[in-house]
């Protein structure tokens, strides 16, 4: 082991980077000089899934970006081929740019924003000493220095507006955040509002990068877990270790993970022992113990000894390539709340142009009324026209949602899902590997008098030794160090049980049938689970109890989305004593038993709406049930992988609790998201009011404009909060 160890470096290196997505499409990126995004592209997985997982904006994989407008559909495409000087990097109109980590310093900036700061740091100071002296200079110099002085800034930062502004008037898009915003400024600059005009344009730019920097941070949980892709494995081959990608590593591969190193592919121990972070696949804090013969799945981080481990799969196939494609999906399930503001924005922003230029004309032609004043209130209604705060926050917010629920070891495959599940009334579990740890275990040890314990398990073991049935599997895992005898001689008889004969004794394990066959009596046992009669040479020793547990906070699960008025429901292909003792410690409202997979598809029905219904479940017979129900809920650690595709959520550490953490953040996200559409809107609106009727101007405009934006992102941040 030392000299593996001693071979290569702890920490492989991770490189990756980020493509955007447009117009808050998720999942559905404008093209990009023809080429298509996501996988389509040709980019990684995880390009794919960094794009396509909601980042509202940003640079393509060719260094490129889009002027998309503000009024796009998920059911419209684009294909405009153009490249940006804005200086955040390339940012989509009303949309919020997105800016890679890599690169950035300890403060979390990265170099350009840094020279951005710079740039705006000058302009402020200017502008403020430029308005603070300004009438001084007006008489001691006349006009000109002072057009000058506020020039310099007006242009230091309305360049990158100015030039996306082009970019989107070559591609066909007029109405765009840049074309408006550089309308209404050189109107002011030309009615001989200077000051007010390097203010839009030097406030303008402040509240965009500080929305900028607000949204990365909503954006953190789902990067992280986008981050722990593991791109290199270390394969041992002829004593020799070396550093492969991991697409290269077959089945059957022996591997070596260093502390430190992520698990490179799923696989098992078969050296060394170790601790390892699971919290990038399932959001458990807690460090877990592994050690010879114990699967480790692809994403986990070990700790703190070396580990030698075969690869079981390949990694298209592993726990976390499944996680990372449902990623990359998630965002193109957009919410009908995000459906809405898109078709909104449509009409919204021409709408207030219209409206606007209505104001501007109209007054003068009809009432004689000044040009000047009614086009210097037709530019207010210009500067807040574009709906930015709408389109960037309400995807955001669900997006926010969607990195919480990850955080939490909950995977949501969709803004859709938070709006689904706030709909249902009726939260239907299925039993086995769902409520219950889905593997047989011994709950209790009964020995006849003048038995002991040890010697009920050592008989029982020396029967059950040579089957691989769950239950035997559960007896023998309770003996240490099982010592075979070399005469041992095990069959099985077919209905009954186990009968092992070593030497002269004779071990039996099996139901009662087997005990009368040997002429014993067994007695009745009336608590749950399967009973496993223990005899040795015509001595009746006790039973075993074999049942499968339920898990720790399967009680607490039930009584948390109880209390928050929804019903609960058990369905459960397993025995209704089986079932009946379950319900009585857990208390749903109902539950029914002895259920085949078509079955439950039919009891579904019959107790509640499929429509007002979550279903959570962890097994290829309860897919049918997760594809019916509003919102399919599956277990991703034990889970079938028909299970987990048919789901629209999946629970990463199996915890029956996390479905009620989803309701939690569900509502959370729907409260946010709507209390950014009536700041949105209602200030909006309240400002262009003000606007036509002369009692606000540039300035309120900016603020109705960009500072909502700001707001209502970081509105949205609050959901990342929430614990």
């Amino acid at each position: 082991m030392s000299s593996i160890s001693n071979k290569f470096e702890i920490g492989m290196p991770h490189n990756h980077s980020h493509a955007g997505s447009c117009c808050g499409k998720h999942g559905q990126s404008c093209c990009h000089d023809g080429h298509a995004s996501g996988a389509a592209s040709g980019n990684t997985l995880e390009q794919a899934s960094v794009q396509t997982a909601g980042q509202i904006c940003g640079e393509a994989d060719n260094g490129t970006a889009t002027a998309c407008d503000g009024h796009c559909d998920d059911d419209e495409s684009h294909s405009h081929s153009h490249s940006h000087g804005h200086s955040h990097g390339g940012r989509c109109a009303c949309h919020t740019p997105v800016t890679d980590t890599a690169g950035l310093d300890q403060k979390g900036l990265s170099p350009e924003q840094k020279r951005e700061v710079l740039v705006m740091s000058i302009s402020a100071v200017l502008f403020a000493l430029t308005m603070i002296f300004e009438e001084s200079l007006t008489l001691a110099a006349g006009p000109w220095p002072v057009r000058l002085l506020y020039a310099i800034p007006y242009f230091l930062c309305g360049v990158p507006v100015f030039k996306n502004a082009w970019h989107g008037l070559r591609s066909g898009d007029y109405l765009n955040e840049f074309t408006l915003m550089g309308l209404a400024t050189v109107a002011a600059v030309v009615l001989g509002h200077l000051a007010e005009a390097v203010g839009v344009m030097l406030f303008y730019s402040i509240g965009e990068f500080l929305q900028e920097l607000a949204a990365r941070n909503s954006r953190g949980s789902i990067r992280a877990l986008l981050a722990s892709r593991p791109t290199t494995a270390n394969i041992l081959s002829n004593g020799e270790v070396k550093s492969v990608p991991v697409e290269d590593i077959a089945p059957g591969d022996r591997l070596v993970v260093r502390p430190g190193e992520k698990v490179p592919l799923d696989g098992v121990v078969v050296a060394g022992s170790s601790q390892i972070d699971t919290s990038p696949l399932t959001g458990e804090s807690m460090p877990v113990g592994v050690g010879l013969g114990d699967k480790i799945n692809a994403g986990s981080i070990n700790m703190n000894m070396l580990l030698e481990m075969e690869a079981t799969s390949r990694f298209a196939d592993t726990h976390m390539a499944r996680i990372l494609e449902m990623v990359e999906n998630a965002a193109a399930r957009k919410s009908p709340t995000e459906r809405f503001i898109t078709r909104f924005a449509r009409y919204y922003t021409p709408a207030v142009v219209l409206v606007a230029t209505l104001v501007a004309i109209l007054p003068p032609l009809l009432g004689g009324a000044m040009w000047e004043t009614w086009i210097y209130r037709a530019l207010v209604l210009l500067v807040i026209s574009c709906p930015c705060a709408l389109l960037v926050s309400i995807p955001l917010g669900y997006f926010g949602g969607i990195g919480l629920a990850s955080r939490h070891g909950i995977l949501v495959k969709g803004g859709n899902v938070m709006d689904g599940i706030l709909k249902t009334g009726t939260v239907i579990f299925d039993k086995t590997g769902t409520l219950t740890q889905g593997s047989f275990s011994v709950t209790a040890r009964i020995p006849a008098e003048g038995v002991s314990s040890d010697e009920l398990l050592a008989a029982a073991a020396m029967a059950e030794s040579e089957s691989n049935h769950p239950i035997a599997v559960s007896i023998m895992s309770l003996v240490d160090g099982f010592n075979r005898p070399a005469d041992l001689v095990v069959e099985e008889v077919p209905g009954q049980g186990m009968h092992a004969r070593s030497g002269n004794e004779d071990f039996y394990a099996g139901n009662a049938a087997l005990m009368r066959s040997i002429g014993l009596d067994a007695p009745e046992v009336t608590e749950p689970g399967s009973v496993v009669y223990v005899a040795q040479s015509g001595r009746y020793l006790g039973y075993l109890l074999v049942a499968d547990t339920l898990k720790e906070d399967a009680p607490e699960s039930i009584a948390a989305l109880r209390s928050k008025g929804l019903k609960t429901v058990i369905l459960s292909g397993d025995r209704e004593q089986a079932v009946a003792w379950a319900a009585k410690r857990l208390g749903p409202d109902a539950y029914r038993s002895q259920l085949l997979p078509g079955d439950k598809v039919r009891a579904m029905e019959e107790v509640a709406d499929p429509e007002k219904t979550a279903f959570v479940g962890d097994g290829i017979n309860d897919a049918p049930g997760l594809a019916l129900a509003r919102v399919g809920i599956a277990m991703g650690g034990i889970g079938s992988e028909a299970a987990i595709e048919a789901a629209d959520a999946v629970i990463l550490n199996d915890s029956p609790l996390k479905v009620a953490t989803l309701y939690d953040i569900a509502g959370k996200v729907k409260a946010v998201v709507w209390q950014n559409i009536v700041l949105a809107l209602g200030v909006k609106g309240l400002i262009m009011c003000f606007g036509v009727a002369g009692l606000s101007g540039l300035w309120e405009a900016v603020f109705a404009d960009v500072g909502v934006a700001l707001l209502a992102v970081l509105n949205v941040v609050r959901v990342m909060r929430v614990k």
